[in-house]
């Protein structure tokens, strides 16, 4: 476990760094945008998307030939990082909004880092106890039965994301901790159950059919200096270099000691795919810029100074077409990685169809799921 969570926090520290400073830096050099501008749009690209990941980390075919420490360790990642993205966020929202660097400091750190943050991480892990002792008390005197346990799950849920956006502190934060304090010291009452690919499910339909209906298409090589040929040069670098380096000098260095090959850390440093989370902060930081509030207007105003003007106008497109080649470079990613390893066989050792290989991937270490648990 403390390889587990220490592997965590270098992918939720250096990494997520890393990649927010190099996304800034493409941002910057290709639409020629200012230094405020350039980390706001990219810290909405920062987080890895767990709606997008389900291919890899949900219980399907291509999931069981992936080690388990590492779905672990991305299904984590993907699950915090959204949360942990929103101080990058409102650091360039800030630098937007204030004039002083004073102002700026004081407003990120004491409301961002510290209430938006710390407190929705304490406030997390303290509902998830609570919930878990009330299960335990339930449970262990048979006053619930087995179509109950779901109704805990879904109420601990929509009372953490309530409970935070009444307060204003990082909802994100608090469902990810108050599902870790939940799951504390006990084993998950639907682990046998097929309902976390249900739930994937359901995500993943309803999010592609909101967000193929919300691309602006029209943006698309209107907008001044985002072209198409621009859009797709930022794809391939942030695609390459968001992660890839920094998570492979990261496991030369022995810092992440759940990645043990050098496939692995290929594998987890290109599964980073953006989708939902770039969504969701992109209508935040628009929302902030426009109105100083969590409300976006249906058209940005021409009223705004401009340099928030040019942000506003340029976050949207940009975030959007990424996500849309995120969606389709990793969504395909899992296919590539399949039909690949089919013909690299020789011919009588291949599977009946195409990728129908379920051993585990070629270049990673598989261990069983006991001795995996047992180390970490």
């Amino acid at each position: 476990m403390q390889k587990k969570w220490r592997a965590l926090l270098v992918l939720l520290g250096p990494v997520m760094t890393f990649g927010w400073l190099i996304c800034a830096m493409f941002i910057m050099f290709l639409f020629q945008t200012d230094f405020q501008t350039a980390i706001t749009i990219a810290a909405c690209l920062t987080p890895t998307d767990p709606v997008l990941a389900a291919s890899v980390l949900s219980n399907s075919q291509f999931s069981t030939r992936v080690p388990k420490r590492i779905r672990d360790l991305l299904s984590a990642e993907s699950g915090c990082n959204d949360g942990v993205s929103f101080p990058f966020l409102y650091i360039g929202v800030s630098l937007l909004l204030k004039s002083t660097a004073a102002g700026v400091l004081k407003k990120w750190f004491l409301v961002t880092i510290l209430y938006q943050c710390v407190l929705g991480i304490l406030l997390g892990i303290a509902l998830g106890h609570i919930f878990n002792a009330l299960y335990r008390f339930s449970h262990g005197r048979e006053w619930m039965g087995r179509a109950s346990y779901l109704a805990f799950y879904l109420l601990l849920a929509v009372f953490s994301i309530g409970l935070a956006s009444v307060l204003g502190v990082d909802d994100f934060l608090v469902a990810f901790f108050a599902g870790r304090g939940f799951s504390h010291n006990q084993p998950s009452p639907m682990a046998d159950t097929s309902l976390p690919v249900v739930i994937d499910l359901l995500i993943n339909s309803t999010f592609f059919v909101f967000f193929g209906a919300m691309i602006p298409w029209q943006s698309f090589g209107t907008i001044d200096n985002i072209t198409v040929p621009r859009l797709f040069a930022l794809l391939a670098l942030i695609l390459i270099f968001r992660r890839i380096p920094i998570v492979f000098s990261l496991y030369k260095m022995k810092m992440l000691p759940l990645v043990r090959t050098t496939t692995e850390a290929l594998f987890v440093g290109h599964f980073g795919p953006m989708g939902v989370g770039a969504i969701f902060l992109a209508i935040e930081a628009r929302a902030q810029l426009e109105t100083g509030t969590s409300l976006p207007l249906p058209s940005p105003p021409e009223d705004l100074p401009l340099n928030r003007q040019r942000t506003v106008s340029m976050i949207w497109p940009i975030v959007c077409f990424i996500v849309l080649g995120s969606t389709m470079i990793h969504g395909f990613s899992t296919l590539a990685v399949s039909i690949g390893g089919h013909f690299a066989r020789k011919e009588g050792e291949r599977a009946p169809l195409i990728g129908g290989e379920r051993e585990g991937l070629h270049g990673m270490v598989h261990d069983g799921s006991e001795d995996e648990a047992n180390e970490e």
